[in-house]
């Protein structure tokens, strides 16, 4: 007897494209909204710029249960700190405590995280954990499976020194090419922007034009359409 693996039966996977750029005065981290389960589109708005504190924001690739659920555990943690020591959390302490589950626990999570926030400390931070728990700062990364697609657009258009505006832009673009060549990245382009103030978030059309625009600030900008 054959058996046919129906697609209910199959991990639902963040397929996807994400990133975040350092600038003077804060970072700039995006993602496409699709999420796949095998050949089917499962959501096509996925938020996946997670909230972990005001300033601290995380983009998920890989598996959608495994990287939500250490969100999670790491949000709860950094809230419980914040609250017994009255002070913000620092974004390395964030990727650190990403960094030690997706280590801790590397054989049985399929999670690709990017890190990136503001501290009083270092500003503008990003902190990229790949696959096996490996943690390290880069000026700018890129990871899911549409990244493989716009490795050499990044390494063409980025360079240090790049006002706000430029990373918004270049973190649309990017994300845009990926959505065109990756069958798993789709959707719209979601954009945040996260300074000493907080968090601007943007939402990208994927038109012909590609400059249909949603804007906000805070949690009452995550949009989906």
């Amino acid at each position: 007897m054959v058996y046919e693996m129906d697609f209910t039966d199959t991990p639902v996977s963040t397929g996807t494209t994400i990133m975040a750029v350092e600038f003077d005065g804060g970072v700039v981290i995006g993602a496409d909204s699709r999420t796949s389960s095998g050949p089917y589109v499962a959501n096509r708005v996925t938020d996946k710029l997670t909230r972990i504190t005001d300033k601290i924001y995380c983009c998920r690739s890989g598996s959608a249960a495994d990287t939500q659920a250490i969100a999670d555990i790491v949000a709860y943690s950094l809230n419980y700190h914040e609250n017994q020591t009255s002070k913000d959390a620092l974004v390395f302490e964030a990727a650190s405590e990403f960094r030690n589950y997706c280590y801790n626990y590397r054989d049985s999570l399929l999670a690709g995280i990017i890190v990136a926030g503001w501290d009083e400390q270092r500003g503008g931070q990003v902190f990229s954990i790949p696959l096996g728990g490996m943690l390290t700062r880069e000026p700018c990364t890129i990871g899911g499976s549409g990244s493989s697609f716009i490795y050499g657009y990044v390494r063409e258009h980025f360079h240090e020194g790049m006002s706000k505006e430029e990373c918004v832009k270049f973190v649309k673009t990017a994300v845009q090419h990926a959505i065109y060549h990756d069958g798993s990245s789709g959707g719209v382009v979601r954009v945040g922007i996260i300074t000493k103030e907080g968090v601007e978030r943007r939402l990208f059309y994927n038109t012909e034009s590609g400059e249909s625009e949603i804007s906000g600030t805070g949690s009452s900008a995550i949009l989906a359409q």
